[in-house]
């Protein structure tokens, strides 16, 4: 158990947290008309008053839920860390005849029941009706916007994650459901406690770059860990063989993934016609270009006329790799997001620590430093995700492109959703009329406390540090900075707000039962309204040396071609093979933009380098 002096510790590390770290303070403050640091000065106050120590737990818990803020989190110390609980069941929410409906939409692998079975509806739970169920278990979760507090409340009700959501305080519960044929019938089961499976993902606490550029909710990703444990046994079982592997696409066929944990892809037949389908369940990596090359490879499995990507109940991760993503996609320069500090004392002092060094603080410390005459809330905002690398590769794929998401679509997604719709890619078809709404960069306490010591002798606090080791490995997350669209909506935050779909789409029994089908229909009715562009090019040294193209194309009516970011050629094609001579010298050309306009719209990109 915690003793109070380790309590107190939590509490007094939280209250520097919020207090000289949090960017989103002031918009919580006034959005949802609270004080988490006069609660945490009360709990310290009356931290006597709590005797056992599931009681501090949980009004810790509730002091950070009331933030409505899945990346500012308390996590309980062990026995709680790493654990889940869940039941052999999943629940997801529907609509028949305009009226929402809640259905058991799966069943745990090896779960046998002669009536319970997916597609019954659920109507009580413990006795109480399932709508009034779900807002208890919604008051529960820290969603940013109604939707994302439905969504959570629906997901909380049969899977947790103990380190951030409470454990449940029964250890039943009896489900009270209605058969196709009519019948209302109870069910009761017993809540499943388990760890989560490894992944091999950044650690979030070590001193790398990487995990100062985590966009994650917890909680989402937990339950995604939950399901893939229960309900997709052989995903985890081929992720693993295929991470042991030399060469892990020598056993894959077809559209399978060598990152099946990460992307699933698939022909999708629909009555408009044949469209690739890329699910995108989690931007969780280690490595941000060898993700996106994974998804270029997969994209160019698929048909090119169109292609679905849906990012629904996707928590986030490296925000580099949503970031970067984008590019494939469109012939446009990607600009990525702008992230803002807090300004205060602490995080100006953070920033001149680690000034030069790779994690490249230095742009923000002169706004933060002329707040003290300003009295500015916010330093100066600039990127995360070099713009360099938002444009290496450029577009891959030409043809349409429609994004699904969802109320549980978080924080790096929520990046991913919004460049998407900023930078003008294609239509956002929403299951739920925003996303989660997770407009920040998100560090760990222990991150915090590193970067606080001395660089010459790790493990030894800076004199000025405020941060010391908390007990039993507890643990504390907030979000540092917090980030602003580009393109029309510049300047727009993300947090509480989220990325608002151009179409909703209602979800269905069919939808639940049946692998999405009338989601993949309306999203494959919008891909069949837009014009198929097509642009290949390969670039060789003609016989007297020059640079020369063959460029295919489809949709394009003139060329442009760019020799080493200078402009070089251009001409008016139609469909077919185009033969360019450059008229530069082949040995002189590092890299080659071939950019395809139709009515002198920008449509087409295609970069090479040689």
């Amino acid at each position: 158990m915690l003793t109070p002096d380790e309590r107190a510790l939590i509490v007094d590390q939280a209250i520097v947290l919020l207090e000289s770290f949090y960017a989103h303070l002031p918009l919580k403050r006034a959005m949802h008309a609270i004080d988490p640091l006069q609660r945490l000065r009360l709990l310290r106050h009356r931290l006597a008053q709590f005797t056992s120590e599931l009681s501090f737990h949980a009004e810790m818990t509730d002091i950070f839920t009331s933030l409505r803020d899945l990346h500012t989190n308390y996590l309980l110390p062990t026995p709680f860390r790493g654990m889940a609980a869940a039941l052999p069941f999943r629940v997801e929410a529907c609509f028949g005849g305009g009226v929402r409906k809640f259905l058991v939409a799966g069943v745990q692998i090896g779960f046998t029941h002669p009536t319970f079975i997916p597609g019954v509806e659920v109507r009580y739970w413990n006795g109480t009706p399932i709508e009034r169920a779900v807002e208890i278990a919604a008051a529960r979760h820290a969603g940013s916007n109604a939707d994302a507090r439905l969504a959570r409340g629906v997901a909380g009700l049969t899977a947790r994650a103990l380190s951030i959501s409470p454990p449940p305080d029964e250890e039943w519960v009896i489900v009270g459901y209605r058969t196709s044929d009519g019948r209302d019938l109870d069910f009761r089961a017993d809540w499943i406690v388990t760890g989560l499976p490894e992944e091999g993902t950044i650690n979030p606490e070590a001193l790398v770059h990487e995990a100062t550029a985590l966009g994650l909710d917890l909680e989402t990703d937990a339950i995604r860990q939950i399901h893939k444990l229960l309900y997709a046994p052989q995903v985890v079982a081929a992720s693993a063989k295929l991470a042991a592997a030399d060469d892990a696409l020598a056993l894959v066929q077809g559209t399978d993934s060598v990152m099946p944990g990460v992307l699933q892809a698939k022909v999708a037949n629909t009555s408009h016609g044949d469209f690739g389908y890329i699910r995108i369940f989690t931007f969780n990596v280690n490595d941000a270009e060898t993700f996106v090359a994974e998804f270029v490879r997969l994209a160019a499995l698929l048909p090119q006329n169109g292609l679905i990507i849906d990012v629904r109940d996707n928590g986030g991760g490296l925000i580099y790799a949503g970031e970067q993503l984008l590019q494939v996609l469109t012939p446009r320069q990607i600009e990525p997001e702008r992230l803002q500090f807090i300004n205060t004392a602490l995080n100006l002092r953070l920033c001149q620590l680690h000034e030069t060094d790779f994690f490249k603080l230095g742009p923000w410390i002169q706004s933060i430093e002329s707040s003290i005459e300003t009295g500015a809330t916010f330093s100066a905002s600039f990127p995360m995700t070099s713009p360099d690398a938002c444009n290496a590769i450029g577009q891959r794929y030409f043809g349409p492109v429609v994004l699904v998401t969802s109320a549980r679509s978080y924080s790096t997604t929520d990046f991913f959703a919004a460049g998407f719709q900023d930078h003008g890619i294609g239509p956002v078809l929403g299951v739920d009329n925003h996303t989660g709404a997770g407009g920040a960069n998100v560090w760990q306490h222990d991150l915090l406390r590193k970067l606080f010591e001395r660089p010459d002798a790790p493990g030894t606090p800076l004199p000025d540090s405020p941060f010391k080791d908390l007990p039993r490995d507890a643990g504390m997350r907030v979000a540092i900075r917090r980030s602003l669209r580009v393109g029309p909506r510049a300047g727009t935050e993300v947090e509480d707000l989220g990325v608002t779909p151009d179409e909703l789409h209602q979800m269905t029994s069919d939808d639940l039962l049946y692998g999405n089908r009338d989601l993949i229909e309306h999203a494959a009715s919008l891909l069949a309204r837009r014009p198929v562009y097509a642009l290949a090019a390969k670039a060789a040294a003609s016989p007297t040396g020059g640079l020369a193209l063959d460029v295919t194309i489809k949709g394009i009516t003139q060329l442009d071609v760019f020799v080493n970011g200078q402009p070089r050629y251009w001409q008016n094609v139609a469909d077919g093979t185009v033969h360019i001579d450059v008229g530069v010298p082949a040995k002189s050309a590092s890299l080659v933009d071939v950019r395809g306009f139709a009515n002198a719209e920008l449509v087409a990109a295609r970069r090479i380098k040689l």
